[in-house]
């Protein structure tokens, strides 16, 4: 992998909106090379990259020659001199905040002043400035949109309070007048009532930023509150942090909104910071976190904030600045290329404010470490490092699998409800590839009480389910059920949702499509229809296949399974879910497997029809970032508790399809190590504290020895792990996870930790999956291929093959269809 080139820190500035100050005590790394020991003055963006300011101002660095003194340097943004916006650091280059800069292009240019004699070339950089609103690369802006920053609430007190009128059209969310104390009346969730005055709209969700402080009470060890930063109460606790110093545990909290979204930076302040908006950086320790959340939603919100995510205790006390924003949060959206223009955003506003950091590492589970796979890929230099938590390479290609899940599951349980073999979660297994048991661990009294209530039902309806253990009072269960169940809805049936608070957009919601895929139309596109185009496709894909060679089922029931499985209707074809999703629980109304929207056999004879994906919106999943090809060099320490006996959708191989991926790039995955903490029968022991001393300790490693790159820097304990329960070292080393993704025996780690597959990889697909569409070959080249291992099909059992597939068979050994033949360059908002 290329090597991971890192900047030294020279920033030694607290920049706040009202000026600039010195660090007292801040470390400085000159440059080797320095144009200021050439004859050229150098200008250069820090907060983001020059075509990506936002919200009218950008840190900026003038790098000055060593003839010229730099009180000789003129500045100016346009036709307007910004000098006094610069001061003077300890190594000679002029750092500033210029603001004002108007929408559009500005050149920024500085010179040296007429009458020095320095021969000093002038320097110019054009930048690209953007609203705080946004967009910069995502699209046009989702409309309707619900405004939610009334809702959030901290210790009793609103976050952020009523967003700021934009229109008096009646578009976006109503917002009343308000009393001297900011009082209105208002529902439980910070909503204006009838009795309510309305002074106007809302349609872009802005509200003014607020900057306040926090301290963590030794009472009930929470963060309360601290009116008065002066003066902090008796019950304020003492942090200690990476540097060793003992201090009170004061945050200073700005919030704000950025690309429509709510944003948090915490950072610990020292008592009695005398301007908020100029922060005493001295307790900073110039480390950046970006705090992702996971979730799955498609849009049309402004999201919900999270009190742990934004003020996450145990880092904050070690002096590490916290970024989140809920638009960098899964709960709220999925458009990754949406939520990485606001991680951008994000970024630019953190660095404006306490200066460029030494490094940004982030951390954050589920859809929180997708989105550190995938905006590192797209966007390279936004974070330096990852700590991604019970992972996956991405969302979108889990549809591919997880799409199969419901189809598979209304075969065993409605269409061949005869065969006895589809009682065994072990059977289903071996085809749907996710665990199944008869007895899932760790299901709550009321999840044991909601999934006994659906097998009740469809045994009354006379539907098969599988066999219960003896003795047991939780039912047998496939990942599918407890892990992804209602995520076929939710991604692919556009008159399907569960956004909240759409009662309170004074406009409707008429003509909007609930689908993943519709969510990101600016990327899919739509089709003929006016419907979004939807990838996902299971032409040629032989279920089970594995199965069958291995001898969990017979051909013939092989051959049952592939006329019979069907596919997902088109999305303008979709109709209203049934119960439990939606409607009434009756016989007619009953549908937990979404069947009214598949396309099955009219007759139970005549195969079903597969479903073609769209190729436009197949190549736009490849070539818009949204999918994760592999092309990431920063370090990962990608960790997860062992949850496969609890049929938790965070399934064990996801980790190492990201690992398969990396491969596939250049053949090197060294910069990422897997750790497992067993969770059995109960976890007690969480990694991610140790994975941020281990990335410091990597990082500290980079800034000395860049050459060397990410992997030549790893320290001693970054290495694969497996943790036990309690936090000991079950095997740590290069080969503790073999056996998974190579050839090789299994590791110890491997024998400890059971991986489990997906349908696709039955199927006969790679371990990375992410093939939407696979290229074909007839069914009577793959049986003379062997691909059907030791079962040799009769003339009538390949003349029934060829009638279930008419366009042939998948060809794993093909580049999938639509994929671009060379990687790089991923999604619009890249550089």
């Amino acid at each position: 992998m290329r090597h991971h080139q890192r900047r030294p820190l020279r920033l030694v500035l607290l920049v706040g909106t009202a000026g600039l100050a010195l660090v007292a005590g801040a470390t400085v790394a000159a440059e080797a090379g320095s144009p200021r020991h050439g004859s050229s003055l150098r200008i250069e963006v820090l907060s983001s990259a020059p075509h990506q300011v936002s919200a009218g101002d950008a840190l900026v660095e003038v790098t000055v020659p060593r003839q010229v003194r730099p009180a000789d340097v003129v500045i100016r943004a346009g036709a307007t001199n910004v000098t006094d916006a610069f001061a003077v650091t300890t190594d000679r280059t002029l750092v500033g905040l210029v603001g004002d800069l108007r929408t559009g292009r500005t050149t920024l240019r500085a010179e040296v002043r007429r009458g020095a004699r320095s021969g000093a070339r002038a320097a110019s950089l054009t930048v690209t400035n953007h609203p705080a609103s946004g967009p910069m690369f995502s699209g046009p802006q989702q409309q309707p949109f619900v405004c939610t920053t009334a809702r959030g609430r901290f210790d009793g007190r609103k976050i952020l309070g009523q967003p700021i009128v934009d229109n008096q059209d009646r578009q976006g969310i109503a917002v009343a007048r308000e009393d001297a104390n900011g009082d209105y009346p208002q529902d439980g969730r910070g909503y204006p009532t009838a009795a309510a005055e309305t002074v106007g709209w809302s349609a872009n969700c802005a509200a003014e930023r607020r900057i306040g402080y926090v301290y963590r009470s030794t009472t009930d060890d929470r963060f309360h509150w601290l009116d008065d930063p002066a003066n902090p109460p008796s019950d304020i606790a003492t942090t200690t942090t990476k540097a060793g110093r003992t201090v009170p545990y004061v945050v200073r909290w700005e919030r704000g909104t950025v690309n429509r979204f709510v944003y948090s930076i915490a950072a610990l302040a020292p008592v009695g910071e005398a301007d908020p908006e100029r922060p005493d950086a001295s307790l900073w320790n110039r480390r950046l976190v970006f705090s992702f959340q996971g979730g799955v939603a498609i849009g049309h919100t402004q999201g919900t904030t999270s009190d742990s995510a934004m003020l996450p205790a145990d880092l904050l006390g070690q002096g590490y600045g916290v970024m989140w924003s809920s638009g960098t949060r899964t709960s709220t959206h999925y458009n990754l290329q949406l939520g990485g223009e606001t991680a951008l955003m994000l970024k630019e506003r953190a660095i404006e404010t306490y200066g460029v950091p030494d490094y940004t590492v982030a951390v954050g589970g589920s859809g929180g470490a997708i989105q550190q796979y995938v905006y590192a890929q797209n966007h390279p230099g936004i974070i330096d490092a990852a700590i991604p938590q019970y992972s996956y390479p991405d969302m979108v290609t889990q549809v591919i699998h997880v799409g199969d899940c419901e189809l598979l599951e209304y075969y065993f349980d409605a269409t061949d409800r005869t065969n006895a073999k589809w009682r065994d979660p072990e059977v289903r297994q071996a085809i749907i590839g996710l665990n199944g048991t008869k007895e899932p661990k760790n299901l709550s009294a009321g999840e044991i009480a909601q999934w006994n209530q659906l097998y009740g039902a469809m045994q009354a309806l006379g539907y098969q389910v599988m066999d219960r253990a003896p003795g047991s009072a939780a039912p047998p269960l496939m990942e599918c059920k407890p892990g992804w169940f209602g995520l076929t809805p939710l991604a692919l049936n556009p008159t399907f949702t569960d956004v909240d608070d759409l009662d309170q957009l004074a406009q409707g919601t008429e003509g909007v499509q609930w689908t993943h895929f519709a969510d990101l139309v600016n990327i899919y596109g739509t089709g003929p229809d006016g419907y979004a185009r939807v990838p996902w496709d299971n032409v040629g894909v032989q279920y089970g296949l594995e199965a069958m060679k291995d001898g969990v089922i017979t051909p013939a029931e092989f051959l049952d399974l592939n006329a019979k499985v069907g596919s997902w209707k088109e999305s303008r074809d979709m109709v209203p879910e049934g119960a439990p999703f939606d409607g009434p629980t009756t016989p007619q109304n009953f549908d937990p497997w979404s069947s009214r929207n598949m396309n099955l056999s009219p007759d139970g004879t005549t195969p079903a029809p597969r479903r073609e994906g769209d190729l436009k919106a197949i190549r736009a999943a490849y070539s818009s970032g949204m999918q994760f090809q592999g092309d990431i060099d920063i370090p990962i320490i990608d960790l997860r508790p062992y949850l496969e006996d609890e049929l938790d959708m965070h399934n064990t191989q996801q980790s190492f399809a990201s690992r398969q991926r990396m491969l596939n790039v250049d053949g090197d995955a060294s910069n990422q190590v897997v750790w497992f903490a067993d969770a059995r029968p109960a976890q007690d022991y969480d990694p991610t504290l140790r994975a941020f001393e281990v990335v410091d300790e990597w990082m500290a490693n980079i800034a000395k020895n860049p050459r060397r790159g990410v992997s030549g820097n790893k320290p001693a304990r970054a290495v694969d792990t497996c943790f036990t329960t309690s936090g000991d070292v079950i095997a740590a080393g290069p080969r503790v996870w073999s056996g998974i993704i190579d050839s090789r025996a299994a590791g110890e780690c491997t024998q400890r930790f059971p991986i489990y597959s997906s349908s696709r990889r039955v199927a006969g697909g790679p371990y990375e999956g992410g093939i939407w569409k696979c290229a074909l070959q007839p069914v009577s080249k793959a049986a003379r291929s062997g691909l059907y291992g030791s079962w040799r099909p009769s003339r009538a059992e390949l003349a029934r093959l060829e009638q279930v597939f008419p366009d042939g068979v998948c060809d794993y050994r093909k580049p999938d269809v639509g994929k671009p033949r060379h990687h790089g360059g991923w999604g619009k908002g890249r550089g």
